[in-house]
Order: structure tokens, then sequence, then C-alpha cells
């Protein structure tokens, strides 16, 4: 084997085990830190349409610890407009990473060491309708002042304000948008400079609850059962265990199968350039499905995966959400991002807007109804929102339980009983408050997860109740 043919057999041995390979191989290290700046400045360009100056000082700062000494190193991407690609070199002798846009679809990498942008599957539709001059909810058009604008709405307006001051929720949290929904009504909306109601953001995690959504009305349509075994192509051998794993234990993260390195770091997938049928598929049993809860994105990547055996071809699957949920709820803002393969990565590669993702919380207040149309089975919010047979393990403090792709919160978070949340990383949330009839967006930058999301929206239901 030649000396380059070595390299490239080393580079991709690495690559299968990101946190090795950032101690023992640093090309491989630094090709990981590559894709993830390709991923985001392609994302963050073309689905948002924002400069690199402010992606540098969002998307890109304050990202996972081990990335930023590498990141420092890296150089400036090349954003090529008109071809909607973007390419960051990271090593001598090895092709830069590679990422390209897609209409609908977003951004998708190339795998590790492909010299050119990789023949992704693209997804052939008409545009959605315009919105704006809709009526919210299914468009954007509003019909009366929003009350947190208005004098008498002075001490909503005071609550909102301070979840932007980057300190009374968490000391350097960085908020772009707040989003509060009563009754149906906004009654507060606020974004910081350079966002707008138009602006999607990376949902991270919050897109395990959009996948979630997509799944339940697969279930409504008679596409999927959520008791049967999720019925991988992998997993069908004779004699196959994780043949008993079924979407239910996929959604409630109890597969069983392994997830080291930790769960919520598929970095192979996000910015390895891999695909969820290689790295999320192949991982062995290692406790009885249903029995052990496990944060794991590849359960969520395997979820859609098991829905889209069930479709009958790749356009079916590829258009689903969109025909099914997105376009009926008006997310016309929002991008659903594929692996190469054209599997959705829903654990997280999910860019919306704050009133897209509160549209998803409107149709969980409806259970499941929209415009007089089903669109999720009418046990759905309950299912979702009730807690799963095997549960977080306990830390001392109260925490969120978990239902379905949703975090449980309650009255020991100070919060009403039967809310529950889609989260996600560097700070997004959507709160559903059945009992208020009240839903709460936030997204940020933030350095982690220090905005405290229960006490904020404690804060906000206090408000609104003095109103």
């Amino acid at each position: 084997m030649g000396d380059r043919r070595m390299k490239w057999f080393f580079l991709a041995a690495a690559l299968a085990t990101p946190q090795i390979a950032a101690a023992a191989d640093a090309p491989a290290h630094l090709s990981l830190v590559a894709g993830y700046k390709a991923a985001f400045v392609c994302s963050a360009r073309f689905n948002a349409g924002r400069t690199l100056e402010e992606i540098e000082d969002d998307e890109l700062h304050r990202i996972y610890p081990d990335y930023r000494e590498a990141m420092a190193r890296l150089p400036d991407p090349v954003i090529d407009d008109e071809k909607k690609t973007v390419t960051v070199a990271f090593a001598d002798g090895f092709p830069p990473r590679i990422a390209s846009w897609r209409p609908f679809l977003g951004c998708v990498q190339s795998p590790s060491g492909a010299t050119e942008s990789v023949k992704a599957p693209r997804l052939a539709r008409r545009a959605a309708p315009d919105n704006a001059d809709r009526p919210w909810p299914v468009g954007d058009r509003l019909d009366r002042e929003v009350f947190a604008d208005t004098p008498q709405g002075f001490n909503l307006a005071g609550v909102v304000a301070d979840a932007f001051d980057r300190k009374t929720y968490g000391a350097g949290t960085e908020t772009t948008a707040v989003l509060v929904i009563e009754n149906g009504t906004i009654v507060a909306e606020k974004y910081r400079d350079g966002f707008d109601m138009n602006t999607p953001q990376r949902t991270w995690s919050v897109a395990k609850s959009i996948a979630a959504t997509i799944v339940g009305a697969a279930v409504e349509d008679g596409l999927v059962d959520i008791d049967a075994p999720a019925g991988l192509s992998q997993w069908r051998g004779e004699g196959d265990p994780r043949g008993a794993i079924t979407l239910r234990h996929l959604l409630q993260m109890a597969s069983g199968l392994d997830s080291t390195p930790a769960g919520n770091r598929t970095d192979n997938v996000y910015f390895g350039g891999g695909r969820v049928i290689d790295h999320a598929a192949t991982r062995r049993l290692v406790s009885v499905p249903g029995s052990t809860w496990v944060y794991a994105n590849n359960d969520t990547m395997l979820a859609m995966r098991a829905l889209r055996e069930r479709m009958k071809s790749e356009k079916a699957y590829l258009s689903y959400p969109f025909e099914q949920v997105l376009d009926p709820l008006g997310m016309d803002h929002t991008f659903l991002e594929t692996d190469w393969n054209g599997d959705f990565i829903a654990s997280s590669q999910v860019w919306t807007t704050a009133r897209d993702l509160a549209r998803i919380g409107l149709l969980y207040l409806a259970d499941g109804m929209w415009n007089g149309k089903r669109i999720l089975p009418e046990d759905w919010a309950a299912f979702v929102a009730t807690p799963a047979p095997a549960q977080p393990p306990e830390t001392g403090a109260p925490r969120p339980g978990y239902g379905a792709q949703f975090w449980l919160y309650g009255e020991e978070h100070g919060l009403p009983k039967g809310t529950y949340a889609a989260r996600g990383n560097r700070g997004q949330f959507l709160v559903i408050i059945p009992q208020r009839n009240v839903l709460i967006v936030r997204r940020g930058f933030d350095d982690g997860g220090g905005f405290d999301i229960a006490r904020f929206s404690a804060d906000v239901l206090k408000t609104l109740e003095t109103n």
C-alpha cells in the first residue's frame, strides 16, 4: 500500500472513533472540525442568509470545547454563492471538507475525502405558497397589535426583555428570539438585532420533537405502527436481537443500543459526512429494549430511517414531512437536512424559525388537529407527554422527565402539571403548557445549556396571570 493510500486508511480508521482520533490523529480530528465549519457556514449562509462575520460571531462561537482550538487554526471557508457550496481546508495533502445546499433540504456534507460535492438526493417540488399575507397561524399576518407592545403589556414586555440581558436567566446567555402565544394569539415577540420572524436557526435537539411529529403523522396515515418491530433491513437477520426494537422504544430513548461515546455526540454523521445507515443502524444491543433510558441521537435517526423503509420511494420519503406536516402548518421557513444518502438527520439538523416552531406547539395544543384536519392521532399529544417506562437517572435536583422525544416538566420545576418541552443545544426551547393554553419559544446561541427555561417560563406565566 502506497504512502498516500496509507494516509487515507489511517484517516478513515481514526474518523470511526472521533474522541480517540483527536488525540491519536490530528488530521482526522481536524477533518471533523472542518466538517463542522463547512456545515454551519453552508446552512447559516444559504438557509438563513447570514454573512460570514455574523456566522463567526454566532454559529461558530462557543462551540464544543474540544473543537475550539482546532477551529481557531482552520482557514476561512471558501463560499461559492453561485454554486451554493462551502469548502474548508484542514490539512496538506487531503481534500477540503465540502458542504452543498439544496432547496428544502438545506446543506449536505460530502464524505470526508471527497474531492467534489456529492450527488446527494434533491427534492423536486413546488415552493410552498407565500404565507406573508395570510392570517396567523397558517400565515404571518397579525390582525391585532402584539399585547407586549401595548401599554397594558408592559410587565410581559419586561420579562421578555430580561431574557435578552445575558444575566437574568443565565450568565452569558445569548437570546436571539422569544415568542409567547396564549390561546393561539401571539402576545409577545422579540428578536435580537439581525434576526426576525423569517430567520431560521439550527434547532439542535428540538429537531427530535419535530421528528416525533413526523412519525406521528405517519401513524395517523397508517404507514407505521409504533409497537411493531422497527424493521430496519440491517436487523432482519435470523436471530438478530435488534429485531425486537420498536418505534416506541426508539422514540422513548430506550432502544437498548450501544450509545458510546456520549449519545448526544454523533459527530461522524453530523460533521464527518457519515451516513445514518453506516453509523446508527450498525450499533450492537447492550440492554433489553425498553428497559433502560439512554439519550441517543441514533434512536431518533433510526426512527426516521424506519419510516423511510416503509415508503415506496426516496421521493415519497423526502416529500412526506413537507406534504403532511410542514406545508399544512405553514412552516415555509423550515429546512430538513439529510446525509448524502438521503436520510433525514432529524436528531439535530433542522433549521427553522421561532414562528414555525410555535406552529408545531399549536398542533399539539390542538391535539393534532389543524384547520379541521387531523394530522396526528388523537392520542399522540398524550403519548409524547406521558413519562416513558424508562426514565433519566436521578441527579439530586429535580430534572425533567422524558416522554417520547419531548422533555417533561411539572410543579417540581415551578410549572403547571403536564408541561412538556422540546429542548436543544445552545438554548433552543419550545415549551408547551396545556393547562394554560400557552406556548413559549426561546432561541439562542448559549454556551451549552445555561438558560433557565423553567424559571423564565414561570415568570411569563405569572405575568400573564396579572394582565
